[in-house]
């Protein structure tokens, strides 16, 4: 059961429930992709049936090979059009094939059962059962090196993670054989704090409340799957940071092979952390079990151009007011789950409520105050972008160094609306790419601003120049944030949440 993430670490102990999401290519429709794929009840493992021959990118269902090893999947891909033949990205798939190859001959065994041991009680004279975790099952010498893949904004990492998830070997494409599991980081740490919780609550009912419970979690995470693949990993909060070593290596003693994208070589993970110096042993363990590959090759696969939808509108005036009324009607009066428009919904998160001031069934409304002036987390964007298929968002103003706190949380919002392909409508005081921006003064004033617009092929012009953003991952999460925005803003983005 894989939740989101949350972004603040004092909120991470209390994660929401997400709904069912399976794995899809970050090109892809994410609803139509492998319509044999099934997940379990509140899980977002990805199945793969062994008789899977469609694949889709680019929001096209493509015929594919049965099975395919990535090198067949890629030059498939590419011969009907639906890739660009890429010899840098060839090379790449050929570290993809060599992992396929081990995966082809690897057999971990079965994940041991959680096993119970007999313990006397305090007279003696009954007796209690306690859990107990199995130790390692595989030397860590024994399990696959896996893929550690990085690269900045738009050299297809994500792309190519899903081409290599989708050709598993047919025994780690099934979930009733090895299984595998295809996820966001965000959104797999927060569930591995949520296990956590649990298994810590049941170790405190039986009294063994200062008894270490990762163990267990790491035992059932391999349990559902052998293969764990992260998009987007990375470090930016020391409750993270301080569990992720001993995570990896409970993790692969298990038998889990894991393949990871990153904006970050591992040696820049975590840079000005808090207690950084606690953080090294997990890099060390990265550079020793993974294979580092850099994707960076001068191509830019998101500069592309697109055609754009009209779901901005700036600036805030009657004209613009009144037609993002007209389509927040229109659209929930014609919402196939229930057309019904209701006032201050509430939707339950953890024990409180986060009310939703109009919705339909699968169509929402907020003004920004409802979404970023309260002290909400990743997880209550998240519960929103897991109920709501549609949200409109009203009266985005400027933001300046006072609203800082409202510029995070605008960023942790768009996070989780891409992650769930939500379509959004925006009103905004400014141009939408202009939110962050001061009054005066473009990116091309600042070298980070300037290179952070140069990578997602955006002018200094368009975007403007913001003092809200200075430490190296806050300038990351700016430029993630402008990036998806104007990504969201296109047809094939409109067409595919559609």
């Amino acid at each position: 059961m894989f939740r989101q993430a949350v972004a603040s670490s004092s909120r991470l102990a209390r994660p929401a429930r997400p709904a069912v999401r399976t794995a899809r290519p970050a090109l892809v429709p994410r609803r139509a992709l492998h319509p044999s794929r099934t997940a379990p009840q509140a899980s977002s493992v990805t199945v793969h049936a062994p008789d899977d021959k469609l694949s889709f990118q680019g929001g096209f269902r493509v015929a594919t090979p049965l099975t395919p090893d990535p090198i067949s999947r890629y030059e498939h891909l590419v011969h009907i059009g639906t890739l660009r033949p890429d010899d840098s990205q060839r090379a790449i798939i050929k570290r993809l094939e060599r992992l396929w190859n081990d995966l082809k001959e690897y057999d971990p065994g079965p994940v041991p059962p959680q096993s119970m041991e007999i313990t006397p009680s305090f007279f003696g004279k009954f007796f209690t059962k306690t859990p107990t975790v199995p130790p390692p099952t595989v030397p860590l010498d024994k399990v696959p090196k896996g893929l550690y893949l990085y690269g900045s904004v738009g050299t297809g990492k994500t792309m190519l993670m899903d081409l290599f998830h989708s050709t598993l070997p047919p025994r780690f494409a099934d979930k009733q054989q090895l299984g595998s599991t295809r996820i966001h980081f965000h959104s797999f740490m927060l569930d591995v704090l949520h296990r956590q919780h649990q298994v810590t609550a049941r170790y405190q009912k039986l009294g063994k409340g200062q008894k270490d419970a990762l163990p267990e979690v790491a035992r059932s995470l391999a349990a559902e799957g052998r293969v764990l693949c992260f998009d987007e990993f990375q470090v930016t909060d020391i409750v993270t940071a301080m569990i992720l070593r001993q995570l990896l290596e409970r993790l692969m003693g298990f038998g889990v092979v894991c393949v990871m994208t990153s904006n970050r070589h591992p040696d820049e993970l975590y840079i000005n952390g808090i207690q950084r110096q606690s953080f090294i042993p997990a890099i060390e363990l990265i550079k020793e079990r993974f294979e580092i590959v850099d994707l960076d090759s001068g191509t830019d696969y998101r500069k592309i151009p697109r055609a754009l939808s009209h779901v901005y509108f700036s600036p805030l005036t009657p004209e613009n007011r009144s037609e993002v009324s007209k389509l927040f009607h229109s659209m929930a009066e014609s919402d196939p789950v229930s057309n019904v428009i209701l006032a201050n919904r509430k939707i339950p998160i953890w024990g409180r409520e986060l009310v939703v001031p109009e919705s339909s069934g699968s169509v929402a409304r907020f003004t920004f105050a409802d979404l970023c002036n309260k002290p909400l987390s990743a997880a209550d964007y998240i519960e929103v972008t897991n109920t709501f298929k549609t949200v409109f968002v009203e009266d985005v103003p400027r933001m300046g160094l006072g609203e800082r706190d409202q510029a995070r949380r605008f960023i942790t919002f768009i996070d989780a609306c891409y992650e769930n392909r939500t379509k959004l409508f925006i009103s905004s005081e400014v141009p939408i790419f202009q939110v962050f921006s001061n009054e005066s003064g473009t990116a091309a004033d600042d070298g980070h601003m300037r290179a952070v617009m140069d990578d997602l092929g955006l002018s200094a012009d368009e975007v403007g120049s913001s003092s809200l953003f200075s430490g190296d991952e806050e300038l990351f999460a700016f430029a993630r944030c402008v990036s998806r925005l104007s990504q969201m803003g296109t047809k094939e983005w409109s067409e595919l949440t559609g």
